[in-house]
């Protein structure tokens, strides 16, 4: 056990491991397919083969009529809308009356086993109607007609729009034409972010079991146990009190199991009908249908600079191609531009973001929702004004630093910030100063920053209740036990409540035990997204072992007639620093706690401050209690006759408030540069148009095909943690788990400019993007290395 040090911790902040690391390792830890229940049924479900078309029959007698099958539900059987968003609610749990995309749910089956199942799908007949396929979001903005002829994939939501518009977003902060008039450089652009998929390894599965009481009970692999409690009780019509969600250990999501799915209904309805347990497993085709990923973004950007590099405004107009359905799509709206405000000050802003539904999967939250895609297109900007203006990029986003402590052009507290010391660290652990446009041609370097959220200021649903709550108890043997609602997807948050614990009582790490992933005995967490879980679930733990560390104190202080205050939780020993006779181990402080106030027990809970936005309309969404900061460099090999790109090293640094624990922080750094690295490479959720087979067939939906790196594929990561130990935070810490990925893609993209002087403004840089982008430069004459601004200068002198 550490001794304390002089930030006056003894467990947080060092090198530790995670709890439940030896159980994953060693294949001991049940994930969800996993689980076997006595007399066990097999469900699968029907998909759509046509991207939009009505349905105007379902014939089920041929699948029930086969030996083994127990039920079949359609459409029918769950007609309620729902959606994790309250204000956009458009799907159903199976199709009603028309399917949206390749792969949407129309029926489902439960058999004695899978292959009975697959029979049994074989023999559903189903009738439909085709209707007019859009698979671009402009084509689907520019539609008219009527939703009845299929011009419009949903009913129009209000007045001005068409039936293909999710949301409608425009904001103005300040004069954004007269900050651009203002301007020595200006710089128009367009950009282009594919769409990409979370490739988790574990595929979503549940299992339902139904009692004879009415209670359900749902084991599923996903993040949000609370929103699916609540959207099961209301599409089944079942009192939510007799709705229990477990959440098995999950094997990663990333964002992809962040709402409700079709297969966490159909086993609660087909454990209902048939009186016994029901099992679904996606394949990873159904994967790859399901999604859920990022959106692509068709992006255009106005931005001013002066000659001292001091921005003067930014315009920018995205299309936002959402896919069949809304799933967070009114907040991703909002995301593409409130988030883009900070680390940098902008004097005048404005965006104007339009999201549209296509005949494709739903795109919804992928790691650092919303604003990755614009900060690869702003991160660009940036660099092309420093270019501009004859500056060294990395000045010139010091220039612009916000600072700390302060507000953003649209009205987003900003708490701590070290952005600065991040773009320092990059700096100095590349060799920047030295390397950057020194390299020779086809090498070269790039730079990028960004901010993320610790957490959304407000639930997805309005209420005044807590976002987080905890319950620990003390037994008198000296352990600890943490109930959490907190979700563990990989990221270690049981972990982090097992550190807190740790710290507040002073125990070895081995003696807290973390219960956790079942609505029926623990408090509510709103779920593992928006990187709120360390943040708000954090601060929840450390209320309660507060609140019960509050009553041990007195109790040992009582016995030993002295100042509660006095009384310190140290290395498995209560104590008073000051008189070496007032010592007892903590089982025994426990017990004399125990004996004073009866069985141990607090509850701690955590809900955000409410001042940290503007008052305008939309002013909520992007608001944070905190805000991580990060800046990347990437180095890059360019081969500029085949256009392929090798990144060699990417150096992250982020500022995570306080690390709880390094090792931890160190590897959501590391495992978001990865991810970043992969979309820019890489990754491409990509479908066929009407040109090039089937509308709406997905491209590539297995890992053979949908390319991601292999870890020989994968460069140099090197994490470097900046602590600005931010006030608002447990112990001062902010999130790690997705600001990271930020600059990765933009830090590549200027690397490749830095390395053969081309723009690829364009997801992803795979070989035959950039070598059409070298062909370009190659026959117009401008295929070299910029300069250096030192350079240019000299030049311009003599």
């Amino acid at each position: 056990m550490s001794e304390t040090r002089s930030d006056g911790f003894s467990m947080i902040g060092t090198r530790m491991r995670k709890i439940d690391g030896v159980a994953k390792s060693t294949g001991r830890a049940a994930f969800t397919d996993d689980i076997v229940l006595p007399g066990m049924l097999h469900g699968k479900i029907l998909r759509s083969p046509h991207p939009h078309a009505r349905i105007l029959s379902i014939d089920v007698s041929g699948a029930e009529a086969i030996e083994g099958v127990h039920g079949v539900v359609t459409g029918a059987d769950m007609p309620a809308q729902y959606g994790i968003i309250p204000w956009t609610p458009d799907e159903t749990a199976l199709a009603v009356d028309r399917v949206r995309h390749i792969g949407d749910a129309v029926a489902a089956v439960a058999a004695v086993d899978e292959d009975t199942a697959l029979a049994a799908l074989d023999a559903i007949v189903v009738e439909y109607e085709l209707l007019p396929v859009i698979l671009d979001p402009a084509d689907a903005l520019a539609a008219e007609g009527t939703y009845e002829a299929g011009d419009y994939i949903h009913p129009p939501r209000r007045e001005g729009y068409n039936g293909n518009i999710t949301k409608k977003v425009k904001l103005e902060f300040g004069d954004v034409e007269a900050g651009l008039a203002g301007s020595d450089v200006e710089i128009e652009a367009e950009y282009y972010f594919e769409g990409t998929t979370h490739a988790a390894i574990e595929p979503h599965c549940a299992i339902g079991a139904f009692e004879e009481t009415g209670r359900l009970t749902v084991w599923s692999s996903t993040q949000v146990p609370h929103y699916l409690h609540r959207e099961l009780a209301r599409v089944l019509d079942i009192d939510p009190a007799q709705v229990r969600v477990i959440q098995p250990p999950v094997g990663g999501a990333f964002g992809g199991k962040s709402e409700p799915f079709d297969l966490e209904f159909c086993v609660g309805a087909l454990a209902r009908k048939t009186g016994r347990p029901v099992k679904f497993l996606y394949t990873r085709e159904e994967v790859f249908y399901a999604h859920r990923g990022r959106h692509p973004f068709h992006m255009k950007y106005r931005t001013g600079v002066t000659r001292d590099g001091l921005l003067t405004g930014v315009d920018a107009e995205i299309v936002l191609d959402g896919g069949a359905y809304a799933s967070f799509g009114l907040v991703t709206t909002y995301y593409s531009g409130q988030l883009l405000t900070a680390p940098y000050a902008l004097p005048t802003y404005r965006f104007e973001s339009v999201r549209a539904y296509t005949n494709k999967p739903a795109c919804g939250p992928k790691r650092g929702h919303g604003s990755v895609q614009p900060r690869f297109a702003f991160e660009v900007q940036l660099d092309k004004l420093a270019e501009a203006v004859d500056l060294d990029p990395i000045e010139l986003r010091r220039r612009n630093f916000i600072g700390s402590h302060t507000r953003t052009v649209n009205e987003l507290r900003v708490t701590s910030n070290g952005f600065l010391e991040c773009l320092e660290a990059v700096e100095q652990a590349s060799d920047w100063t030295r390397r950057w446009r020194r390299m020779p041609f086809g090498r070269g370097l790039g730079v990028a920053g960004s901010t993320y959220i610790s957490g959304t200021n407000y639930p997805i649903y309005p209420n005044d209740m807590p976002q987080s709550g905890i319950q620990v108890q003390i037994d008198r043997s000296g352990r600890v036990a943490v109930f959490s609602g907190g979700s563990e997807i990989g990221q270690g948050t049981d972990s982090a409540m097992a550190y807190i614990a740790a710290e507040e009582f002073g125990v070895p790490l081995g003696h807290v035990r973390v219960l956790r992933g079942d609505t029926d005995f623990t408090p509510v967490d709103l779920g593992a997204y928006s990187s709120r879980v360390t943040f708000m679930l954090g601060n929840a733990c450390v209320d309660a072992c507060r609140k019960l560390k509050a009553k041990i104190r007195r109790a040992v202080s009582e016995k030993w007639s002295g100042d509660p205050d006095s009384v310190v939780f140290r290395s498995g020993r209560v104590f008073d620093p000051e008189d070496a006779d007032r010592s007892m181990s903590t089982r025994e402080a426990f017990q004399v706690a125990e004996a004073r106030w009866g069985t141990l027990g607090a509850t701690g809970s955590y809900n955000t401050p409410k001042d940290v936005h503007g008052s305008y309309r939309g002013g909520t969404i992007g608001a944070s209690p905190a805000y991580s900061f990060t800046a990347h460099v990437a180095e890059v090999e360019v081969d500029p006759e085949s256009g392929v790109v090798r990144v060699e090293n990417i150096w992250v640094a982020h500022d995570c408030g306080r690390a709880l624990n390094p090792v931890l922080v160190e590897g959501q750094m590391e495992g978001s540069a990865y991810m970043g690295f992969a979309e820019a490479l890489m990754e491409q959720q990509a479908f066929k148009d009407a040109d090039h087979g089937r509308a709406g067939l997905h491209n590539a939906p297995s890992l053979l095909d949908y390319r991601i790196p292999t870890s020989l594929d994968t460069p140099a990561l090197t994490a470097l943690i900046i602590e600005s130990v931010d006030p608002e935070g447990p112990y001062g810490a902010k999130e790690a788990g997705e600001g990271p990925l930020h600059p990765s893609i933009p830090a590549i993209a200027n690397a490749i400019h830095d390395a053969v002087g081309i723009r690829v403004d364009r997801l992803p840089f795979s070989p035959p993007n950039v070598w059409r982008a070298l062909e370009t430069a190659r026959n117009e004459g401008r295929l070299a290395k910029p300069c250096h601004p030192d350079e240019v200068r000299v030049g311009a002198a003599s």
